[in-house]
């Protein structure tokens, strides 16, 4: 007999392979020179910290819309968030940040990542200003307005490619993001 549930079992996972190749094209698209040239991001640890948050979180709000059970959306999410935690671990350790203080950081940057979350989502229902406001306040350091008008812009341009992409192109990594192009992001 099969039982309809086995408690003991580990959740499916997405593949390895998967995970890199998605996470790999979030950091791609955060260090894109135009942020830091054109758009006003500072080319910083904050700065590139806070892009690489917004490319997540725009990812991840597409993997919530994703219907199919058997897809594994939820448990893709999972794993980008924590190899997202392991890269920011990494990160700290390389810059010689103690094992003591380690801790301490991350339970910061799960601090801001949950809080950018819930500010994007919630601007981006407000609709308006609202997401350039949080972009501008977030990412910009409060600076920059017109920037973050354009950072607005092209978050909904890509949240809008996002959404077009079909879910098996989602989970199987076989997406790109679209290009930063500032001709194209008219506030």
């Amino acid at each position: 007999m099969v039982w309809p549930f086995n408690h003991f079992r580990k959740p499916r996972q997405a593949p390895r392979g998967t995970i890199e190749a998605i996470y790999g094209m979030i950091v791609t698209q955060a260090r894109e020179p135009i942020f830091y040239r054109d758009l006003g991001v500072p080319d910083t640890v904050n700065g590139r910290f806070d892009l690489l948050l917004l490319h997540l979180w725009l990812l991840l709000r597409r993997l919530r819309t994703v219907q199919s059970v058997a897809g594994g959306a939820k448990e893709l999410s999972q794993a980008l968030f924590d190899r997202f935690c392991e890269d920011m671990d990494d990160n700290l350790r390389e810059m010689g940040i103690g094992d003591q203080t380690v801790p301490k950081r991350m339970r910061a940057f799960g601090e801001a990542f949950y809080g950018r979350v819930q500010a994007y989502d919630q601007a981006t229902e407000a609709g308006g200003e609202a997401l350039a406001a949080a972009i501008c306040k977030n990412v910009l350091n409060g600076a920059g307005m017109d920037h973050a008008r354009q950072l607005a812009a092209y978050a909904r341009a890509s949240e809008a490619d996002l959404g077009r992409t079909e879910e098996a192109a989602l989970l199987l990594a076989s997406f790109k993001f679209p290009p930063v192009l500032t001709e194209d992001i008219t506030p």
